[in-house]
């Protein structure tokens, strides 16, 4: 798939980061339009289409009702989808794609992960779609199915992530990092079961050279959805299990692959407000050598305040998306 263009499938992670370290609009009354789990002084999601309070912790309602293991959330997060071999094909019967064409579809489980994973299981199983963002999948079903993987994994420092960085030469969005994905491909299958599991991986082998059959996924969050772009994103976790050389497989598109250790992304050092030359303002991560921020950062930021990995950081500190210029 192209990523060039503005509709590219790793337009899933470049979002515009809106709201007062919260993604909502600088103009917008603070508080306003906030969700469950996000701060009392910081509206919720934005453009960029993720929620993220200026409160942290102290928010209105995060770390009760909406912190990790508080209750069981819905069923197809905790034990992944329900279907995983493809539609049915009945000969004679045309379709768009036969069984033949949709490949198996990967497993979802939790047996072996490693115990420092427990607090993400917890916030994947219990978090509600309007604690991540008051942006939505349009109810008529509009909208670019698509998929990101969020893999973790253990280097010489613990947890990490790994993340991708799109090319300085790109005409949208240059330089900036993105959890590896794309948008749903025929041969994924049915968007509302395995489709996006199958999506998330293919995407991550196509653009980081990710060998798929060490990844163990463990959990998909609430689909989100990115008015600017019209993406329907699907976030699907998976745990590293056995890994493999990674790179950036086309260079026109992907200047690098990286991994960034959860240590860092916890650290308060790190962590910043971007603003975007619009005047929305979103979480941004400034972390080996580059600025996470948009849809990406405002996943991360979620996940670690629900996993409850979140530390308290300067909201005050802000830094110009360009801000290598």
């Amino acid at each position: 798939m192209t990523h060039g263009s503005d509709t590219s499938e790793t337009g899933i992670g470049i979002g515009i980061g809106t709201g007062n370290s919260g993604l909502s609009r600088v103009s917008s009354t603070n508080g306003s339009n906030g969700t469950s789990g996000t701060s009392s002084t910081g509206g919720a999601g934005g453009q960029g289409g993720i929620g993220a309070g200026t409160g942290g912790a102290s928010g209105n309602g995060s770390g009760t009702e909406g912190g990790p293991g508080s209750r069981t959330g819905p069923a197809h997060r905790t034990a992944g989808p329900t279907h995983r071999t493809g539609p049915a094909h009945h000969p004679g019967v045309p379709t768009s794609r036969t069984a033949e064409s949709v490949r198996p579809a990967p497993e979802v489980t939790r047996e072996g992960l490693p115990g420092w994973l427990d607090p993400v299981v917890r916030a994947v199983d219990s978090v509600e779609p309007r604690q991540l963002s008051r942006f939505l999948p349009p109810k008529d079903g509009a909208g670019r199915q698509s998929a990101v993987l969020i893999l973790f994994g253990e280097g010489r420092r613990g947890g990490q992530l790994l993340l991708m960085e799109r090319a300085g030469s790109l005409r949208s969005h240059a330089g900036q990092p993105s959890f590896p994905g794309g948008s749903l491909d025929p041969e994924d299958g049915d968007p509302d079961t395995d489709g996006p599991l199958r999506a998330a991986l293919r995407e991550a082998e196509e653009e980081t050279g990710l060998d798929p059959s060490g990844v163990q996924l463990f959990g998909v969050l609430p689909r989100l959805y990115i008015p600017v772009s019209g993406f329907v994103v699907t976030p699907v976790l998976g745990w590293w299990r056995e890994p493999s050389p990674v790179r950036a497989m086309d260079q026109n598109e992907t200047a690098r692959v990286f991994t960034v250790p959860v240590a860092d992304l916890t650290d308060s050092a790190h962590r910043v407000t971007a603003v975007h030359p619009s005047g929305h303002l979103g979480p941004a991560f400034l972390v080996e050598s580059a600025l996470v921020w948009g849809f990406t950062a405002g996943v991360i930021d979620r996940l670690l305040h629900y996993s409850g990995w979140e530390r308290p950081w300067d909201r005050e500190k802000q830094v110009p998306i360009d801000w290598r210029a």
